[in-house]
């Protein structure tokens, strides 16, 4: 069961970092319009935002987090929605692995792909500068 409220839903999402300095993006089947995006979904009823991104990590990409830390909160009035976002370093080797995702890949800060809303792209890049 995941966490929403009659307002506004709760999500968790992930800037990832590779060690290569790459970010990792998701073409994720319930996106709209199947653009890239940054990595996450929705937080169970009881379960801690950092648990969440975690487990949505390993359940799409087969891909575990470390050094995971909180990075900024926004919230979106359409839809009616409570990103926690987190920043971290990719652990191993990561692959599609639920049909919520197309496709992954890694992108270099300065050639990130197009189709990439213009809000994550600016949110990757405070990542990188703070």
């Amino acid at each position: 069961m995941r966490l929403s409220h009659p307002r506004f839903s709760v999500t968790a999402a992930a800037i990832v970092v590779d060690e290569s300095n790459r970010v990792l993006l998701l073409k994720h089947v319930f996106r709209p319009g199947s653009g890239w995006g940054l990595p996450g979904g929705f937080l169970n009823q009881g379960e801690q935002p950092a648990e969440a991104v975690k487990r949505e990590l390993l359940e799409e990409v087969g891909l575990e987090l470390a050094g995971l830390e909180l990075f900024t909160v926004r919230v979106f009035k359409r839809p009616k929605q409570l990103e926690i976002v987190f920043r971290c370093r990719a652990r191993g080797a990561a692959r599609p692995q639920s049909f919520e995702v197309s496709r992954l890949g890694w992108f270099d800060f300065n050639d990130l792909p197009s189709g990439l809303p213009e809000d994550q792209r600016k949110l990757i890049q405070q990542a990188v500068d703070s």
